[in-house]
């Protein structure tokens, strides 16, 4: 598989907002530098159009230049060496990779060694998405993580007592580095899937229900997440700006969600629903 790669520079106050711009229209990878930052996807689901739609609003403003090139899809994790800093929620979690040391006096130490490479974006809606759990009675709940990527969500469900774990995503890397990260948090019994949440098709219904990715996902999938949410069960939801949450609100109340919580991030946001009983 294949990736197309496009170095993109531009003003520093803009590369936040092009990165969730592009992450909505088929970008699945991120990595920043002083320059502003490289925007990875894949060949064969590339919208050009779209990202030109994208590129042509902000070039002004922005000062935006482009240097587009192709590459294999390859091991991440010497960038990450040079890129990636621990997420920390408190003293509560810290996601960290095996370069980095443990850090003492924290509840829940969450190892991830990434094949995959996400901007600081992505970090912010990670923590955000750890955030609610933490809020969250996990204990004997049964959970689906949706789109796991690096599987960081699944782990922290686990370690925070769910009795059972599911989760998949469409990128055959993710569920390679998903089940490697499983092995290191002692997750061995849990096994991620590959393929959406329609090909994968799970059964039965779950407690809590969580679904990292991005607005346009979201919404063309929120129905297939009403099937999987128990009565006065939870949908947790993150992946976008602030300025998408009507639209995402809107199809949840639509199906008979009610808004519990949002917390926001450099922008990202991350909601909790329950589903009406």
């Amino acid at each position: 598989m294949e990736y197309l790669e496009f170095k993109i520079s531009c003003k520093p106050e803009f590369a936040e907002i092009l990165i969730a711009e592009l992450a909505e229209v088929g970008f699945d990878s991120f990595l920043e530098n002083e320059a502003g930052f490289e925007a990875y996807a894949e060949e064969n689901n590339f919208d050009r159009s779209s990202f030109e739609e994208v590129i042509e609003r902000y070039t002004q403003v922005a000062e935006i230049a482009v240097v587009e090139g192709k590459m294999e899809k390859v091991n991440w994790n010497t960038e990450w060496e040079k890129n990636y800093d621990p997420i920390e929620v408190g003293d509560e979690v810290f996601v960290r990779a095996s370069f980095h040391a443990p850090k003492p006096g924290v509840t829940h130490d969450i190892l991830i060694n990434p094949k995959m490479s996400f901007g600081t974006g992505h970090h912010a809606t990670t923590f955000l998405m750890l955030t609610h759990q933490l809020n969250l009675d996990h204990k004997g709940k049964s959970v689906i993580d949706i789109g796991s990527g690096t599987g960081i969500l699944a782990i922290m469900a686990n370690k925070l007592g769910a009795k059972e774990v599911q989760a998949f995503d469409i990128d055959d890397w993710c569920v390679e580095n998903g089940n490697e990260n499983f092995d290191l948090n002692g997750m061995s019994n849990v096994r991620m899937g590959l393929g959406t949440v329609r090909e994968v098709n799970p059964q039965g219904q779950f407690d809590i229900v969580l679904a990292n990715i991005n607005k346009n996902v979201l919404l063309d999938e929120m129905e297939v997440y009403e099937t999987l949410v128990k009565p006065a069960g939870h949908l947790l939801l993150s992946g976008f700006y602030d300025h998408d949450v009507e639209d995402i609100e809107a199809k949840a109340n639509s199906l008979g969600f009610q808004k519990l919580d949002q917390k926001v991030k450099d922008k990202w946001t991350a909601l909790v629903f329950e589903k009406k009983g």
